[in-house]
């Protein structure tokens, strides 16, 4: 995944926090870091989280 944290807890904080600061949507994200979007998802759902567009972050 790139640039992108390997552990799914730290990836959850830093993904959350850049789509709080820096992107208006999770492919904005995914498009800046070079990383797949399912490939994220999948991770983040291993851990319980899912992408919410409407407040654009995983919960």
């Amino acid at each position: 995944m790139g640039d992108l944290p390997e552990s799914p807890m730290i990836l959850l904080s830093f993904v959350n926090t850049e789509l709080r600061d820096c992107y208006h949507s999770l492919d904005a994200f995914c498009k800046n870091h070079g990383a797949d979007r399912k490939t994220v998802e999948d991770k983040l759902r291993s851990i319980d989280y899912r992408y919410d567009a409407r407040l654009n972050r995983f919960c």
